[in-house]
């Protein structure tokens, strides 16, 4: 079944020879529309608590209302990490020149010496990891199918339809928001590389998430559009057998990967997430 579901999620969307209209977008530091830093104090309450989303490895992210009503969601980079500045400087750039239906969209940007943040639109129901581990909710096979086409749909844009290929780098659960109608935004750009080509590669320091970081990444940090397919595929495991690339089972020579090939063909009913059985 994950086979077949794999097949249909990501080659649903790649194409042999896609053709998009190629964009003319610049590189360079985005500039885009401005909110100042005393408007976000006022939407998340002085950045209180009560409105904080969760937290990453360059900031925190809080849910916000402005003036008009409006919900936002507030990405505060924390300026003391290393890498911060690039972090934000990449993620303002592909989400203000890459547009697609399966992509967070941004807002505006507040940004000083000494604080810079993104306005990303809100999306009510969170993301993919909370609706996998949660216990008052339950994704049936058809969400869990749609959401990861969403996701491949994403990821064929980011390689093949931009006039530059975009590889996001961290594709993980977290990184699946999922608004009103329980469509997938992909999120989280701040790893983000641009290459000139499909066949392009790159060296970096930044890495992955642990559990969803291509093998090639850290045998050198060698990025590509390759890393991006890896990351979905664990992606995909996971939203169909609730279980995590870390979870205390996957020890020495055992990981989640071997794991289900173990299984496949014959056991693929002792993998499937128990709840789906269940509906």
């Amino acid at each position: 079944m994950l086979v077949v579901v794999s097949s249909l999620a990501y080659k649903i969307c790649k194409k042999e020879n896609p053709e998009f209209p190629q964009q003319t977008d610049s590189y360079n530091l985005p500039t885009c529309s401005r909110i100042s830093h005393q408007e976000l104090v006022l939407a998340t309450e002085r950045f209180n608590s009560s409105n904080l989303l969760g937290e990453g490895s360059f900031g925190s992210v809080y849910k916000g209302t402005l003036s008009d009503g409006m919900n936002i969601v507030v990405k505060v980079i924390n300026l003391q990490v290393e890498g911060a500045f690039k972090c934000f400087d990449a993620e303002c750039e592909v989400l203000q020149n890459a547009h697609h239906r399966n992509l967070v969209k941004i807002i505006s940007v507040s940004s000083n010496i000494d604080f810079k943040a993104l306005v990303l639109e809100y999306m009510p129901n969170e993301n993919l990891e909370k609706w996998l581990y949660s216990n008052d909710h339950c994704l049936n096979f058809l969400q869990r199918l749609k959401i990861m086409i969403d996701v491949a749909s994403a990821l064929e844009y980011l390689h093949y339809g931009y006039s530059a290929v975009i590889v996001h780098c961290d594709l993980k659960p977290s990184n699946a928001l999922l608004d009103v109608d329980m469509v997938a935004h992909v999120a989280d750009f701040g790893m983000a590389k641009l290459l000139g080509d499909e066949n392009s590669m790159m060296q970096t320091m930044t890495l992955a998430t642990l559990g969803y970081m291509a093998p090639e990444y850290g045998l050198g940090g060698v990025v590509s559009t390759r890393g991006d397919v890896y990351s979905y595929g664990i992606l995909l495991i996971e939203t169909f057998t609730r279980k995590k690339p870390i979870d205390d089972m996957f020890a020495g020579e055992m990981s989640l990967k071997r794991w289900v090939n173990e299984a496949l063909p014959i056991s693929t009913i002792d993998i499937v997430d128990a709840n789906l059985l269940e509906n």
